[in-house]
């Protein structure tokens, strides 16, 4: 999000944080805030008008009253009534804020049970399943499965084996990924609850298993040349022979064999 959309989301999250801390409902909100967000992703002509500030922000609640007035918790439609009191730089910045309102939800009913490091590494290690098995992914990808199917499969695979809001939060990914792949949807999520911790997350590529004093002490280093918390991931493949990879963010450091391999046969072929 750019401009006025990144002001409303960091107003509506603070919103959303004095909610939960009134004694609100998370996993209610977070379950009817994702309602809210396949109605607005289903109509453009809904977003365009509750993001229209020619139109008095009176009118804008007003129309909120009406569609979700009644199907959802008063908690939830007051986070949906200031939304649309907010500006907006585009009608599908609206969307993205909803959902990403309604992961912190999930992930702030984790940390209430004191689930919330469990979450995000069951999360990362569900997608890193998804992405390593071409049956599975395949069928979260195909298209002619219903959403609804497409759940049923996720929780069959998670369910007795994970948290609840892992098993939640992954089901919405696959049932309502909005056009991007899972793995990509499942990497939102976890961006969602670095920011609500106000963390980076590292993503770790290793030949391989890091032993756990060697996990901490690269997240240790990581926390002080960032100067800020940091949850880091860890992909173990054997095909980058020997070191290490490390994405935060956009940036990368990269210090496996393999792409020092892969620019000695670029230096050669140019």
């Amino acid at each position: 999000m750019q401009g006025a959309s990144r002001g409303s989301l960091v107003s509506l999250r603070t919103s959303l944080g004095h909610q939960l801390g009134d004694g609100g409902d998370a996993a209610t909100i977070s379950r009817e805030l994702f309602a809210v967000t396949e109605v607005l992703a289903s109509s453009a002509a809904l977003r365009r008008a509750l993001v229209d500030t020619s139109r008095d922000t009176s009118a804008r609640t007003g129309l909120v009253d009406r569609v979700f007035g009644g199907k959802v918790s008063d908690a939830t439609l007051g986070l949906v009534r200031e939304a649309v009191g907010q500006r907006w730089s585009s009608d599908r910045d609206l969307v993205d804020a909803a959902e990403e309102i309604a992961v912190a939800a999930a992930f702030g009913a984790a940390e209430r049970r004191g689930r919330l490091d469990q979450v995000e590494e069951e999360l990362f290690r569900f997608e890193r399943t998804v992405a390593g098995d071409p049956g599975l992914r395949d069928a979260l990808l195909d298209r002619q499965r219903s959403g609804a199917d497409k759940a049923a499969l996720v929780k069959k695979l998670l369910d007795g084996k994970a948290e609840q809001e892992t098993i939640f939060l992954a089901e919405r990914a696959a049932s309502f990924p909005r056009g991007r792949r899972f793995e990509r949807v499942i990497a939102d999520y976890l961006r969602t609850a670095a920011s609500v911790r106000d963390e980076l997350t590292a993503t770790v590529t290793v030949a391989r298993p890091l032993e756990p004093a060697q996990k901490d002490r690269l997240t240790q280093g990581l926390s002080r040349l960032y100067n800020r918390s940091i949850v880091t991931n860890v992909i173990v493949d054997p095909q980058v022979v020997g070191g290490i990879r490390v994405q935060v963010g956009d940036e990368v450091i990269d210090g496996t064999i393999l792409s020092r391999l892969e620019e000695v046969r670029r230096t050669m072929a140019g």
